[in-house]
């Protein structure tokens, strides 16, 4: 797989695990992450948020600040000990949140002023959306995150940009619409059809 040699087809997918208190990656998740681990195996982490309102759900990790960063280094160098390929899965919810998750209680920030629209959505707050200004504030926590991954030692990161439920891509669909001033950049991850701020 590009510049990895996997030895087998079995991949640790991400699973949300909620056990990294105050958004800090645990020990214990050295045990966890290793005894998944084989050589030439792929592991790709939790969904692991891009900064402080990234946070949707309670005790998920994060690599915005120095000390995930510190936090992770000892989990990714168990992996690589046994000789596996661990990629970072990097994320921001969205809407898929609750203020009670986000910074000072402040409103989830989102691509659309639309509450979701889910069998769950009892527990999300209706979002605030993004101004076209404060998108590449957006872009830039995932590039910081992106870089914080490979000083942590990760093998590369995967951007989860679609969350929810199996049918989000057709719930959100109305949500997406191309909108020319959001293209304001050939930045990759802007212009991906599914990215959670983009109208």
């Amino acid at each position: 797989m590009g510049n990895f040699n996997l030895s087998h087809r079995v991949v640790l997918a991400p699973l949300t695990r909620t056990r990294s208190f105050n958004n800090v990656p645990q020990p214990h998740a050295i045990l966890y992450y290793s005894q998944r681990a084989s050589q030439g195996g792929l592991l790709i982490t939790e969904a692991t948020g891009v900064s402080d309102t990234a946070q949707g759900y309670p005790n998920t990790p994060g690599i915005w600040t120095k000390e995930q960063v510190e936090a992770w280094k000892p989990i990714v160098d168990a992996v690589h000990a046994k000789g596996g390929v661990f990629i970072c899965q990097i994320w921001h919810v969205g809407r898929v949140s609750n203020s009670c998750y986000q910074p000072n209680g402040q409103t989830p920030i989102s691509s659309s002023d639309k509450s979701l629209t889910s069998s769950h959505a009892q527990q999300f707050t209706p979002p605030r959306k993004l101004s076209t200004d404060e998108i590449p504030n957006i872009v830039n926590d995932f590039r910081l995150a992106a870089r914080n991954a490979i000083e942590a030692g990760f093998d590369g990161i995967e951007i989860h940009a679609a969350h929810d439920l199996p049918k989000r891509f057709a719930l959100d669909a109305p949500l997406n619409k191309y909108n020319r001033e959001t293209f304001y950049t050939s930045d990759p991850v802007v212009g991906y059809t599914d990215y959670p701020f983009l109208d």
